[in-house]
């Protein structure tokens, strides 16, 4: 890997084990390094950039959760080490809500999560970053309900003048990548999957997901098969039923003793003008950033189906847009 350590086998290898260094084995002044000065960090709930506001974010997560363990499940990457690469990353995470932070008073909640985590880097160092938490999942299990704790934060914040914004194209910010993946069939084919879903096309889950697929979705929820993918992509469509649906980024993979893979990073921006996963419509104008990954295979000779499915989206961030417009704090 040209460029980077050498203590690193590949760039699955870089990708957990700069994560473990920094977030387990307590490594936070190794970002000075590993993350670049201007790095651009996007989660839906809002935009770091620089250095020195991610270790700032490190530190108050630590302090909050401090026994928190980073559990990679996946790296999907594309690119080169001379042109730099993007992973996307998979992870399990394990904490206990031990002290008083962002999610209010400490309660002892034993919590498990994931995260979808898209990175770019070049040269040993991280500068552009697309994060997404499951704060569903996260707020549920110490208490809230994910409407609730977005009522509650932007009131902690200082409310509705002085709150924290959440990610839409008003308030990104350009970093250095300006990839789009690579051409990879299994990218591909996952890439027309999504926009059949969100352009209606419902009958795409019979023909492209296994019958007993393993779906992953927001609020650490487990389905399987096709009542339950319809389920979810319905609800989230018809909420947003006008919103554009953007393909912004896309990776397909073929490895040794892996299935082939692919990860999508896709965002909807528009009106909350439907009855659907956010109840009624409220005319409030909404953005969604999404990451969804996928395995496929070949259970039934000639029948390649989508086997498992991880689908992440911040629903806290898209009640704070809600509320925000409402005004219902």
């Amino acid at each position: 890997m040209k460029g980077f350590d050498p203590k690193f086998a590949d760039f699955p290898d870089y990708i957990i084990g700069i994560t473990k260094e920094i977030w387990e084995d307590r490594g936070i002044a190794t970002l000075h390094h590993y993350y670049a000065p201007e790095i651009v960090v996007r989660s839906p709930a809002s935009v770091v950039v620089g250095n020195q506001g991610v270790i700032a974010a490190t530190m108050a997560t630590l302090a909050e959760f401090p026994d928190r363990e980073l559990l990679g499940e996946d790296v999907i990457w594309s690119g080169t080490p001379e042109e730099g690469m993007l992973s996307s990353h998979r992870i399990i995470s394990t904490a206990t809500h031990a002290r008083d932070g962002v999610y209010g008073a400490a309660s002892g909640a034993k919590l498990q999560y994931r995260i979808l985590a898209d990175c770019h880097a070049r040269d040993n160092a991280i500068d552009d970053e697309w994060l997404i938490r499951d704060q569903t999942a996260i707020v549920r299990q110490i208490g809230w309900e994910p409407k609730d704790y977005a009522r509650d934060l932007i009131a902690r914040e200082g409310g509705p003048q002085s709150c924290v914004r959440p990610l839409t194209p008003a308030t990104d910010r350009a970093g250095p990548y300006t990839g789009r993946g690579n051409d990879n069939a299994w990218g591909q084919r996952h890439a027309d999957l999504l926009q059949r879903l969100m352009g209606a096309d419902m009958a795409a889950i019979e023909a492209e997901y296994d019958r007993a697929a393993q779906l992953e979705y927001p609020g650490g929820e487990t389905g399987h098969g096709w009542a339950a993918a319809d389920g979810f992509w319905m609800g989230l469509r018809a909420a947003f039923p006008d919103a554009t649906f953007t393909i912004d980024h896309q990776i397909g993979r073929e490895d040794p003793n892996m299935p082939p893979r692919s990860a999508i990073r896709w965002s909807l921006h528009g009106r909350h003008s439907g009855w659907g996963a956010f109840g009624a419509p409220t005319g409030a104008e909404v953005y969604v950033l999404g990451i969804s990954q996928a395995e496929w295979g070949e259970l039934i000779s000639g029948q390649v189906k989508l086997r498992r499915e991880w689908t992440l989206f911040d629903e806290t961030a898209i009640w704070k847009q809600i509320l925000l417009h409402t005004g219902e704090l």
